[in-house]
């Protein structure tokens, strides 16, 4: 048998393993029989460890200038470049995602870095009038200090870069505690901030358990913000643990998106749209199309030109080319697909068009793997239209009309993304004005964010803040006001200039 590597935890610049002397394995999805690795099995005193290492390297790194800062991030990018096929295969192994998409994973963290390197020489502020004479007022940001990075196993370095990047060029430093199913990315992703010269405690790494590790890390005084991704319920846990110091904190959570498609799409356009929203990934995305809401009027064509098209997906292992899909990424997700699918065999009215079964023969029998699987006549209150699954399962919901669609396509608990599907421009803006999400395609999936625009939801999908673009900035910095009076005497705003 091949030797089990075993990884360390990284704090104050140096690989270190746990307090606890406890590791965890890191278990191949799409075959079961492979231990990819053993990683620390972390508690609160790693966390504290590397707090305190944060804390202490805050105190110079918020000193070097940001263009300073900005340097190092190129050169992450440029590492990046070099090794993304071997970082994407890794990852693929890890979570199953097939290798296309997790090429894009590695790309969307080169993206980010690059963009975020450029905020080393644009981090704006503003300069305006005084209303007195002599004196001169602008707005600089300032770095907040130690960042808490909890990111989710499905981007698990895209994200991480989304988080990272503009903490680091802001001046702040970091502790990123990554997903159980997700240790070995973030691993990747360190050893290359390291090797590229962050200094030691600008950026660590605590592997372990949210009730372990994610508990303390949400928790300890000295982290000024929390950002994290993930399910609604914990995030809300996250907000509470914030709220009694007045921590900051930035949450991405869960979705229930959907593609409308009214009745002058163009179909073979939309087919393929709901395809890769659907199953890309293997429906484990926040953003994931999860609903098909589609006018009466083209529902029958629609379904005649899918689900030929979902019944023909490769589901397999992900390094494999031809492959279109991969598993789930646990056992536990796995079940809780399957769980979705009986409850929507179970539901009133609802037909099972496509799938509703785990894949255990022949070359799947060692993963979680899951039939691709659409719901037709679904209506809009059904659970599995109203609950997000994070799987490969789509409920089409046939409706009446584009003003229908924007109604059901508001009607859940999310408000993420969302899509039209139509060749009138005028639907198409009515559409991107009425639906309330913070993302919105017209003729395009519900996947498919670039970095250099904010990323975030509305309603219980997050709390207002964005990820990527300029946005991101404000998640990790506040902002300070500068008045300078050169005047030589008091002067008493809205006092004396009346």
């Amino acid at each position: 048998m091949a030797r089990v590597q075993t990884h360390k935890n990284f704090i104050d610049g140096k690989w270190v393993v746990s307090h606890t002397h406890r590791t965890f394995d890191n278990i191949n999805p799409a075959d079961t029989r492979i231990n990819l690795g053993r990683f620390q099995k972390s508690d609160k005193s790693d966390v504290d460890a590397a707090v305190a290492a944060a804390k202490r390297a805050f105190k110079t790194w918020r000193l070097v200038p940001a263009p300073k800062r900005a340097e190092i991030l190129f050169r992450i990018a440029d590492r990046m470049v070099a090794d993304k096929e071997l970082f994407a295969r890794q990852m693929t192994q890890e979570m199953g995602k097939i290798i296309a998409e997790t090429r894009g994973d590695v790309q969307e963290v080169i993206d980010m870095t690059y963009y975020m390197a450029g905020e080393g020489r644009r981090q704006f502020g503003q300069t305006t009038p005084s209303e007195l004479q002599n004196k001169f007022m602008m707005s600089v940001r300032q770095p907040l200090g130690v960042c808490g990075m909890i990111t989710p196993w499905n981007f698990p370095m895209a994200i991480a870069s989304w988080k990272i990047m503009p903490a680091l060029v802001l001046g702040n430093t970091c502790v990123l505690k990554p997903a159980t199913y997700t240790p070995w990315s973030a691993v990747n992703f360190v050893k290359i901030c390291e090797e590229c010269g962050l200094p030691p405690g600008v950026l660590n790494l605590v592997t372990g358990t949210g009730s372990e590790v994610g508990e303390p890390l949400i928790t300890h005084p000295d982290v000024r913000v929390i950002s994290f991704t993930g399910s609604t319920d914990i995030g809300r846990r996250v907000s509470e643990a914030c709220a009694p110091d007045f921590r900051h904190c930035h949450l991405e959570m869960g979705g229930k998106n959907a593609i409308m498609i009214l009745d002058d799409a163009k179909l073979d356009l939309a087919v393929d749209g709901c395809l890769w929203g659907a199953f890309g990934t293997t429906g484990q995305r926040c953003t994931a199309t999860s609903r098909i809401i589609i006018d009466k009027k083209v529902y029958r064509k629609f379904l005649n030109r899918f689900l030929p098209r979902v019944k023909a997906l490769r589901v397999g292992n992900g390094l494999d080319e031809k492959v279109e899909m991969g598993p789930s990424v646990s056992a536990s997700q796995l079940k809780t697909v399957m769980e979705y699918v009986q409850i929507g065999r179970n539901e009133d009215g609802a037909r099972l068009l496509a799938g509703g079964k785990p894949l255990t023969r022949g070359q799947h029998r060692y993963g979680y793997f899951h039939e691709p699987t659409v719901f037709g006549d679904v209506t809009p209150k059904m659970r599995i239209a109203q609950e997000e699954i994070f799987g490969p399962v789509v409920s089409v919901i046939p409706v009446n009309g584009m003003k229908r669609a924007i109604e059901v396509c508001n009607d859940v608990a999310y408000g993420l993304s969302a899509a039209v599907y139509t060749q009138d421009v005028n639907r198409a803006f009515a559409a991107m004005r009425d639906v309330y999400t913070g993302i919105f395609y017209v003729n395009a999936p519900t996947i498919g964010a670039e970095v250099h625009l904010p990323f975030g939801g509305t309603k219980v999908t997050g709390n207002g803040h964005r990820e990527a673009g300029v946005a991101a900035l404000d998640v990790f910095s506040e902002w300070k006001s500068l008045y300078i009076d050169f005047s030589g005497t008091i002067q008493r705003a809205q006092i004396d200039n009346q």
